[in-house]
C-alpha cells in the first residue's frame, strides 16, 4: 500500500520536480527538440503537479497550502514554456 505524503510535504517535493526539471541536460545530439528529452522534462512537470492536483478540493487543507499549490501549477506552466518553447 502506498503512503501517504502530508500536504506540507507534497508542495516541496513538486519545486524539487519542477527544480529537476530545470536541471535536466539537454542531449547533444537534437538539443531540446529530442524526443527523450521533452519526454522526460514533461514528466517531472506532470509528477510535480500530480502531486498537489487534489490538494485545493481538500476540505482540511489551509489556505496557505491551497495558494501554494495554485502556484505550483503556475510554476510547472511556466517551466514548460521556458525550457521547452523558450
Amino acid at each position: 500500500m502506498a503512503r501517504l505524503i502530508p500536504a506540507a510535504e507534497r508542495i516541496p517535493r513538486a519545486r524539487a520536480l519542477i527544480q529537476k526539471a530545470y536541471q535536466h541536460p539537454v542531449p547533444a545530439e537534437g538539443g531540446k527538440y529530442d524526443f527523450l528529452y521533452i519526454a522526460q522534462v514533461k514528466d517531472y512537470l506532470r509528477q510535480a503537479k500530480d502531486l498537489v492536483k487534489f490538494l485545493s478540493m481538500n476540505p482540511g487543507v489551509n489556505p496557505e497550502i491551497k495558494a501554494e499549490a495554485k502556484k505550483i501549477f503556475e510554476e510547472a506552466d511556466a517551466a514548460n514554456q521556458e525550457i521547452l518553447k523558450g
